[in-house]
């Protein structure tokens, strides 16, 4: 319908005289139509020429250059992506193999340890079991090697204390006898 309209409208014009043209409008006057339609078409053709065989495959190669450009960047942001990824990975599974071989090491030096400890507090425990020993054994013959000197002593002191309350002195044989039966009868409380 447009069509129709413009086409309408482009036949009056052609058919009526223009009053533009009689007042020194040359443009449009019919009579000089044909030579600017010609320069029209030449002018335009140069440009269409220049224009798609200069300008536009300078373009059309700057746009795919950028295109094969962005397609390389994007390549390549895969294989980066791709290879973090990777790597991601391997780091996760080398501290994860790490967390593993710690607690490995930590448990099989908390069990050296617990031996060590075990065995020296079972050596520790027998030495001092062994010193207990020797230490009763050196009391009892202590004890025993007391009661000969306690004897003796014993002996010297009934015999002083005889001697001053009597003023005799007795046979030491029948003193040493009497000492050594009363330290027989009472040396089971001792011993």
């Amino acid at each position: 319908m447009r069509s129709l309209i413009s086409l309408i409208i482009a036949l009056v014009v052609i058919n009526t005289n223009l009053y533009a043209a009689e007042a020194g409008m040359p443009q449009l006057d019919p009579t000089y139509w044909a030579s600017q339609a010609f320069w029209l078409i030449l002018v335009f053709a140069v440009l269409y020429i220049s224009i798609s065989k200069f300008y536009l495959p300078k373009i059309k190669d700057n746009l795919d250059n950028r295109e094969s450009k962005i397609k390389e960047d994007l390549e390549n942001a895969s294989k980066f992506k791709e290879q973090s990824e990777t790597k991601m990975r391997e780091y996760l599974l080398i501290i994860e193999n790490a967390k593993k071989e710690v607690s490995k090491i930590h448990f099989e030096s908390k069990n050296n340890l617990d031996k060590n400890i075990k065995s020296k507090k079972e050596a520790m425990e027998k030495e001092i079991e062994t010193e207990i020993l020797k230490a009763k054994k050196e009391i009892v013959d202590l004890k025993k090697g007391s009661i000969s000197s306690i004897q003796i002593i014993s002996e010297n002191i009934v015999s002083s204390i005889i001697e001053n309350i009597s003023g005799d002195r007795l046979n030491e044989s029948s003193i040493k006898a009497t000492v050594e039966d009363v330290s027989k009868k009472n040396i089971g409380k001792y011993l």
